[in-house]
């Protein structure tokens, strides 16, 4: 004979239900693809930009805004770790972050910015349930702040990789330095992570473009 513990059948009925609405705040990669996400016109381009910008590690979020012409007008980056993700936490982590660095465009009928979000983590560079939940997150997030949703892009080890669309690039990578050309002059300084805004470094033959920073506190 054995004996044991049966818990409740109003806690397991809960505790079911909790499960199936974090799991309802998701985002299937075929979801994601016929969300009409734009494309970005030069995504390794914005990848490496926010990379040099926070220098992301493993559980870092990168969650930038994007002008008409792809350039950065705000970023920021935070780390959040949890066993169970889910969407709803991350769309107020997201939208949180939005609200410091950058007014919302609520007052304008069609969105003209667009937000990206970098995430870096460990693992393989396909789908997870984690993926999912920050997808459903970032679409919220613009939504109530005005915004474009845009592309969602994971860091990894083997490179970064735009989910949804299938580009990517083995540079940079999750534990990459940036490669920052010759500068003439005092040297720049720079922080791990944080809240950045100004003008993006942009190719096209010039120099890197002076930007104001100001570390999260």
């Amino acid at each position: 004979m054995t004996f044991g513990i049966i818990p409740p059948l109003t806690a397991s009925r809960s505790s079911t239900a909790t499960t199936a609405a974090r799991l309802g705040r998701m985002l299937e990669p075929s979801e994601w693809a016929a969300a009409g996400i734009p494309v970005l016109s030069n995504a390794r381009e914005v990848v490496t930009d926010l990379h040099d910008r926070h220098l992301p590690g493993p559980s870092t979020a990168v969650v930038a805004v994007l002008d008409p012409a792809e350039r950065v007008t705000a970023s920021a980056s935070f780390v959040l770790r949890t066993d169970a993700p889910d969407g709803w936490e991350f769309r107020n982590a997201l939208l949180a972050q939005l609200r410091r660095v950058i007014p919302h465009d609520l007052r304008l009928r069609t969105p003209v910015r667009t937000a990206v979000l970098l995430y870096c983590r460990d693992g393989e560079p396909v789908w997870t349930e984690a993926d999912g939940a920050w997808m459903w997150g970032l679409r919220d997030a613009c939504t109530l702040h005005g915004l474009r949703c845009g592309p969602y892009i994971t860091l990894t080890r083997a490179g970064w990789q735009v989910l949804g669309e299938g580009r990517g690039g083995r540079r940079p990578h999750a534990g990459a330095r940036p490669e920052l050309p010759p500068l003439s002059g005092p040297a720049h300084g720079r922080h791990d992570g944080g809240v950045t805004t100004g003008a993006p470094r942009r190719s096209g033959g010039g120099s890197v473009a002076a930007r104001r920073r100001t570390a999260a506190r």
